[in-house]
């Protein structure tokens, strides 16, 4: 019988990355510069296991397999079907990030055999100061994007935001972005790695090289418009769902409670993903209850309708996850 699953982070270092995950319970080391916690993945060699109960150490490839609609709902298995279609983080960034780009699907596709990359951000934590680049502050043409590379001011023409936590970024594919110093967030997106590195302050690795742009890939994707509104309006309400984004690839709520809350997935067909972020709570369902806190990420399979939120804390949010396959 499947129940809610939980699974083995798997961290990533970076050269802008460092020990706050540790925080959100990670299994931090010290000394090393952890950018990014991997919570449920099956993209190449990172395929997330799962942490506990009769399936423990079983990996997410494996169970799609096993399981395949009962697992990730009928309809979002006919549409990918052994691939499991989002990818989870946590994102530490002791340094500011890469100004970047990603392609769309079907120019990921005809490149690299793989997925674009639409994704969005929640922010945990902003450092006073702390800013995130989201998109051009005017419309700019392909052209003098490039002059302002070559002349070093592309910053003359970035949004570039103060960012506080609580604040919801949406970065479909072709948006330009970054993630500031000092701040903390939850990223959910399509199961890709494709990134095209546009501008890096000139940064070295650990082997004292550069590391590598990706301009010329970058410039037939890049949406060059202004974009008018950096964060997406969210305004929450105690013990129900907001919700946040809703896109061809997934549809996030966030649910905030302090008494318990019940939800019925019967109409959905998908499976759907908690990201603890912050108190915590126990999950009831026809299994066992499952527990869930601050940092930490459960898989819902998408057999299982009827659950009970229930607060462990004087306040819980969830970040809520799932495909409207509708909206395809």
């Amino acid at each position: 019988m499947l129940y809610p699953l939980k699974f083995h982070p798997i961290l990533k270092e970076k050269i802008w990355g460092g020990q706050v995950l540790k925080q959100y319970g990670k299994p931090v080391n010290e000394g090393q510069n952890i950018g990014e916690s991997w919570e449920l993945v099956d993209y190449n060699q990172d395929i997330s296991v799962a942490s506990d109960g009769a399936l423990e150490e079983n990996d997410l490839s494996d169970l799609l397999e096993v399981y395949m609609g009962d697992l990730v709902g009928d309809a979002v298995y006919e549409r990918f079907g052994n691939r499991f279609p989002l990818l989870f983080k946590f994102i530490n960034a002791e340094d500011r990030l890469s100004i970047q780009v990603h392609p769309d699907d079907d120019t990921a596709w005809e490149r690299h055999r793989d997925s674009g990359k639409t994704e969005m951000w929640y922010v945990l934590e902003a450092q006073p100061g702390a800013t995130l680049v989201l998109g051009f502050n005017q419309d700019i043409t392909k052209e003098q994007f490039l002059e302002h590379v070559n002349n070093g001011t592309l910053s003359d023409v970035l949004s570039e935001v103060p960012v506080r936590q609580g604040d919801v970024a949406f970065i479909p594919s072709g948006l330009v972005h970054a993630v500031g110093k000092g701040v903390v967030l939850a990223e959910i997106q399509e199961t890709s790695d494709l990134t095209y590195r546009i501008f890096d302050y000139n940064r070295k690795d650990a082997q004292g090289n550069l590391r590598p742009l990706h301009l010329e890939n970058a410039l037939d994707v890049i949406r060059y418009e202004k974009n008018p509104q950096p964060f997406v309006p969210v305004t929450p309400v105690m013990n129900g769902a907001t919700n946040l984004v809703q896109c061809p690839w997934f549809t996030t709520n966030i649910l905030s409670f302090n008494r318990i809350v019940e939800r019925d997935y019967a109409p959905l067909d998908s499976f759907v993903v908690y990201m603890c972020i912050e108190g915590q709570c126990v999950i009831e369902t026809d299994s066992a209850p499952v527990s869930l806190s601050k940092g930490e990420t459960v898989l819902l399979p998408a057999v299982i309708n009827d659950v009970r939120l229930c607060p462990q804390s004087p306040e819980v949010r969830l970040l809520e996850v799932y495909i409207d396959i509708n909206r395809e």
